[in-house]
């Protein structure tokens, strides 16, 4: 027994006619008979008499005919719902950024979603890279930006924007080291440099520490930390260089308290991924704030807010992935 055959039948009882129900169905009046003897032959007993004044439900149909109409009406519901649920998402939504990410992408983000999908609670959890994937993993957020692409065959990666790292330094240049005046400088002398990086397990240190190997360099780490500002402020008090992304050191240039010089050989920049769950579907409210996320990430990198940063090729809208 169907949908479609429990609406065949209250037809022909509310009608009180095969004939009328077939006309108003506009279905063969002997198919709707075979769509009864078929329902009949299923519950093993009769649902419809035929009387002098027309069809009438015997007492089992009279049972059926209930339970019909309220089946019919919560499916009608639940449909309606469905329509509306994609029109106007809802729901609550977990997004895992990192720190730096999460200064500049949270506060245009949410405003946006608050303006588009005021039925969407946002939620931002900010942490470490690691601890972000780890989430995803357990389903304890429901997408990430992350600068390195999860190789998991339980999640999707796709690639939104890149941007620029550089070598900075303080005004006055440290004895014993000669950089350019000017322009861009090699991996191979950064990597001689004095450096304070973030720890071993900071996604910008894998990057860095990856290319040196690949490069057969070895990096002069002489601290770690993990906060940009206070990178920012032991290289400005002379105590060494670091490589971090422009924009994070952008006003600091600008106001003439670091300088920056360019890496070159190999060009040092990083990819930025929204990462999601590829093994279960996506809700309606996770994949409309997927989007947005693209599109404010984008946008902040159109208007220079996410400065020395451009958009990869694969994330414009005419193919990003949603």
């Amino acid at each position: 027994m169907d949908l479609r055959q429990l609406r065949y039948f209250v037809a022909i009882v509310e009608n009180g006619s095969f004939s009328k129900a077939a006309t108003v169905l506009n279905v063969a009046q002997p198919a709707l008979s075979l769509h009864v003897r078929n329902m009949e032959a299923d519950l093993g007993t009769q649902l419809l008499f035929r009387s002098p004044h027309g069809v009438l439900p015997t007492e089992a149909g009279e049972i059926l005919l209930r339970n019909a109409r309220v089946i019919i009406d919560q499916f009608a519901f639940a449909a309606e719902e469905i329509r509306g649920h994609q029109v106007e998402p809802s729901g609550e939504v977990r997004l895992g950024l990192p720190g730096t990410i999460s200064q500049i992408l949270s506060v245009p983000l949410i405003i946006a979603a608050r303006k588009r999908y005021p039925r969407i609670k946002l939620t931002i959890a900010e942490a470490m890279s690691g601890f972000i994937t780890e989430w995803i993993r357990e389903a304890k957020i429901d997408l990430a930006v992350l600068y390195i692409p999860v190789q998991d065959r339980t999640l999707a990666s796709h690639p939104v924007l890149s941007e620029q790292l550089c070598l900075l330094g303080p005004v006055d240049p440290m004895q014993g080291f000669k950089l350019p005046a000017d322009g861009p400088i090699a991996y191979k002398q950064v990597a001689e440099l004095p450096l304070i990086l973030p720890s071993l397990n900071h996604g910008l240190r894998v990057l860095l520490e990856g290319v040196a190997g690949q490069s057969g360099l070895q990096l002069n780490t002489i601290i770690d930390v993990d906060s940009y500002g206070n990178i920012k402020e032991l290289v400005e008090e002379g105590m060494g260089y670091s490589v971090l992304p422009f924009n994070a050191i952008a006003r600091e240039v600008h106001d003439g308290r670091l300088r920056i010089w360019p890496i070159r050989k190999p060009e040092l920049q990083r990819d930025v991924y929204l990462v999601h769950a590829s093994d279960r579907p996506m809700p309606n409210a996770v994949t409309v704030i997927e989007a947005l996320c693209r599109e404010t990430l984008l946008e902040l990198v159109d208007t220079g807010r996410w400065r020395g940063a451009r958009a990869l090729p694969e994330a414009t809208p005419d193919n990003a992935k949603v």
